[in-house]
């Protein structure tokens, strides 16, 4: 609680995420396509890996090195400056009510622009809709969207799959990973959180292009998410069969190549009683994956389009449950301050 009075989290987590569900984010404009792009320019400029016969040239300590001070440049600036707007007292008294009350909106609405909740239940719906109107293709387009796997020749299994899977790490990633950094940090948490997450999204790939200017965008984004991810792990559990996801958590997760993915998308599998996990097709080429969740032996079951609805369901109720507990421990802090 570095930034904030425990009552102005409690307030601007409440706002943030009502503007999340009833607006989603911004069609235009949006600051992270902005400093999407702002990636992109720069890794044209300092990656010579994009040329393989640069790459064999160079050490990779160098290009590590690169990765990070990118990070560095491009990451921390903006949540600097938005934690230089701190007023001086969070106390609502006299002539400070005017900046407080700006603090608790800039909050309210970084938070906003931070959160993906209202976004990703509609890209799961979007999946949804054009395979109950028996649509492959569109089902297919639609699930490449939000997967970086190929998706032109996936049956109507893996297209479920590959949504649920999506829906249930990014779940974690865009939904309450910044919670989580909100409540520790306020605005300037949650951005930096947001700002290292979507770079890792861009450049954290284990390609010859992304493997070492990457690798500590990769490393970082591992470190900001290995409480939350098992946080939602646990309340993953708590919202569906929580003896199948803690089976399946202890199981299985050490064996996903990403360590906070693991846990969140084995006690997912295991909640939802899904057979996930398993090949499918990455940049042309099969790539065979463990298992995640129970198989039909155990009595699981291979995902189908009313999976994508309970995966929904699953992600509003866990939204529920981060907030329910945020705001006990909130008022808990008001209660001894």
């Amino acid at each position: 609680m570095i930034f904030f009075a425990a009552e102005q989290i409690l307030f601007a987590l409440w706002a943030g995420v009502i503007l999340d569900l009833c607006f989603g984010e911004p069609k235009r404009f949006h600051p992270l396509a902005g400093f999407g792009y702002l990636v992109s320019a720069l890794e044209r400029r300092v990656n010579p890996s994009r040329n393989e016969l640069m790459m064999n040239t160079r050490s990779t300590i160098l290009l590590r090195l690169k990765g990070l001070l990118a990070w560095v440049i491009v990451v921390l600036p903006l949540p600097v400056v938005i934690a230089s707007f701190v007023p001086e007292s969070l106390n609502v008294e006299g002539d400070n009510i005017l900046s407080v009350l700006t603090w608790w909106l800039i909050n309210s609405v970084v938070l906003w622009f931070a959160l993906g909740g209202r976004s990703l239940i509609q890209h799961l719906n979007w999946i949804y809709e054009p395979l109950v109107r028996n649509d492959l293709n569109e089902a297919r387009s639609k699930v490449g969207w939000i997967v970086s796997r190929d998706t032109s020749d996936m049956d109507e299994m893996r297209v479920c799959r590959a949504g649920i899977e999506s829906g249930l790490e990014n779940g974690s990633d865009a939904i309450y990973a910044p919670l989580f950094w909100f409540i520790i940090a306020g605005a300037p948490g949650v951005l930096l959180y947001r700002l290292a997450n979507t770079m890792d999204a861009m450049w954290g790939y284990k390609t010859s292009r992304f493997l070492h200017l990457g690798w500590a965008s990769a490393r970082i984004d591992d470190v900001l998410n290995y409480i939350p991810a098992r946080i939602t792990a646990v309340l993953y559990a708590v919202g569906g069969h929580y003896r199948s996801a803690w089976h399946c958590w202890r199981q299985q997760a050490e064996h996903w190549e990403s360590p906070n993915a693991g846990p969140v998308m084995a006690s997912g599998a295991g909640a939802l009683r899904l057979s996930l996990g398993g090949g499918d097709t990455y940049h042309g080429v099969w790539k065979e994956r463990p298992l995640l969740g129970l198989t039909p032996e155990e009595g699981g079951q291979y995902a189908g389009k009313e999976d994508l609805l309970r995966t929904m369901v699953l992600l509003k109720k866990v939204l529920a449950y981060w907030l329910i507990v945020a705001s006990l421990l909130l008022i808990l802090v008001m209660g001894t301050a």
